[in-house]
């Protein structure tokens, strides 16, 4: 019998450890994707790029990036990064985040039950 939970204990460790590895695995793609975002912008200078040229890029680099107006929008896991090529600081684009994450919202208070 004892043997038997050994081994019932040994293959849930096992799940637990896989499931584990597989997290971490999964966070560390999406900040790869962020890196990769980070580095592509940030790591050259074109003063003449505009937002269709910047998006064109992004797009040719495997970004979901969109050209909006005089912005390109970027949807990367659950956050939008607005980008505006040739802003004030170095690189191609100044970046602004917007976090796409829906807000809980708090239940409406249940009204009191009186009787009477």
């Amino acid at each position: 019998m004892k043997l038997i939970e050994r081994i019932n204990v040994a293959c849930l460790m096992a799940a637990m450890i896989c499931v584990i590895i597989t997290s971490i695995s999964c966070l560390s793609a999406a900040s790869d994707d962020y890196t990769d975002l980070m580095k592509l912008i940030t790591d050259s200078e074109d003063v003449r790029i505009d937002a269709q040229d910047l998006a064109f890029l992004l797009a040719t680099h495997g970004f979901d990036a969109v050209p909006k107006g005089d912005r390109v929008v970027v949807k990367l896991d659950d956050v939008v990064y607005k980008m505006t090529p040739n802003g004030v600081e170095p690189g191609l684009a100044d970046i602004l985040i917007e976090d796409l994450k829906p807000q809980v919202k708090a239940p409406p208070s249940a009204p009191e039950l009186h009787n009477g």
